[in-house]
């Protein structure tokens, strides 16, 4: 386990490029031609940077980002 010491300002930047990069990704997703393998790579992806956006963002910003539950790819 690792420790960071962080500003707010530093927090705040973290959660903005979290959030960008997770828009992104789920931008992304929605496009039928990316095959399913590499959309499986981008769900982990998601899930990785979900994991971090919990740890500084607030409750009611992280349930935007939630995936659905069930079968995640569907309605995207």
């Amino acid at each position: 386990m690792h420790g960071m010491l962080i500003n707010d300002i530093e927090k705040e930047e973290i959660i903005y490029l979290l959030k960008r990069e997770m828009d992104e990704i789920l931008y992304d997703l929605k496009n039928v031609h990316i095959e399913p393998i590499v959309k499986r790579a981008m769900e982990e992806r998601y899930r990785t940077l979900f994991t971090l956006f919990k740890r500084v963002a607030a409750h009611q910003e992280c349930l935007k980002y939630m995936f659905p539950r069930g079968n995640e790819r569907r309605g995207l």
